[in-house]
């Protein structure tokens, strides 16, 4: 079986490569289990592919069809499409954002569709699809009402995939992912990058800006957790999407000041007083626009799961990617 993975030198696609390396095995389009052959990480920089002869990284243009040719060769089975421009760079960056968010995407598939078995495509969306007043919880079929650029590459990218899949060139799924935190290394230009900051920093010993106020819910996963559920939504039959290919997948709704307050119970105070509350109002327009609270029925069904409390996805940061002294 021959894997690509977009944005495959970022930390979410070398930890995914890790997970289905584990595995050995994953299910094809059409329903059979098989060995893994080959992984490709394709991203536009060169990553530190995981050291296994079964591995190798292209680096490219995403939205170059020369490129995707070279990396989705007519034996792919399975796209796992993670590369993203992040939601405040899309913001600041419209042509950059709709190059890589859309146009890559269209590439993509427009490649798929040329392949004599229609792969698998397991599109990385976002809760940003939503905004505005929606129902809260929001469900599975509530309408795309996005409030950004970010959302509205993803709501597009979310029909593609729908409609290819309808047309039977892909088997494909939409999995909108929940804010992912605690991601190690630096901050990046995600309106969300806060949400990781503000337990990574502390527990380094530096201080870390929250943006928005202390009473602004998100709805969150773990690492650990969001790579488990792009797995079950990989491996989920074609059959359990009903009418739709989109997915909200299961997260945690929680105020940001009950996640320092989680950071304050196992770090201790000195560490989650470097948590300073200063107010980004180019943030906060972003942050405030996304709902916070989800009735994942259908990621239920298929199998995914929550994070049980922000203090478990703290210790999973601690254990798993928290540097070392």
């Amino acid at each position: 079986m021959r894997i690509v993975i977009t944005g495959g030198a970022g930390f979410l696609g070398t930890r995914l490569a890790r997970k289905l390396i584990e595995r050995g095995t994953l299910t094809d389009a059409r329903g059979r289990q098989r060995a893994i052959a080959s992984i490709v990480l394709l991203d536009v920089v060169p990553g530190r592919a995981p050291d296994d002869p079964r591995v190798t990284a292209i680096a490219g243009d995403l939205a170059d069809p020369a490129v995707i040719a070279a990396a989705v060769t007519p034996d792919t089975d399975t796209v796992f499409h993670l590369a993203a421009v992040v939601s405040g760079q899309a913001e600041a960056d419209f042509d950059i954002g709709m190059r890589v968010n859309l146009d890559a995407t269209r590439a993509l598939l427009e490649r798929c569709r040329t392949l004599a078995a229609p792969p698998k495509f397991v599109f990385a969306s976002s809760l940003a699809v939503f905004g505005g007043p929606l129902p809260d919880p929001v469900p599975d079929d509530a309408p795309l009402t996005p409030q950004a650029s970010y959302g509205t590459q993803k709501a597009i990218g979310e029909l593609l995939v729908y409609d290819m899949t309808r047309k039977g060139y892909v088997d494909g799924r939409s999995l909108r992912l929940p804010t992912v935190t605690v991601r190690p290394g630096k901050p990046n230009k995600a309106a969300s990058s806060f949400a990781s900051g503000i337990v990574r920093e502390p527990l380094a010993g530096v201080d870390a800006p929250c943006p928005v106020a202390p009473t602004t819910r998100m709805w969150v996963t773990s690492p650990r957790t969001v790579i488990d559920n792009i797995v079950v939504g990989h491996e989920a039959p074609a059959s359990g999407f009903a009418h739709t290919r989109s997915v909200n997948v299961p997260g945690l709704s929680i105020a940001v000041g009950d996640m320092v307050a989680a950071l304050r119970a196992i770090a201790g105070d000195a560490v989650a007083d470097r948590v300073k509350w200063q107010y980004d109002p180019a943030v906060d327009r972003i942050v405030s626009t996304w709902p916070a609270n989800f009735a994942p029925a259908l990621g239920l069904a298929l199998g995914m799961r929550a994070d049980a409390d922000f203090a478990g996805i703290v210790r999973a940061y601690m254990a798993d990617d928290m540097p070392r002294a």
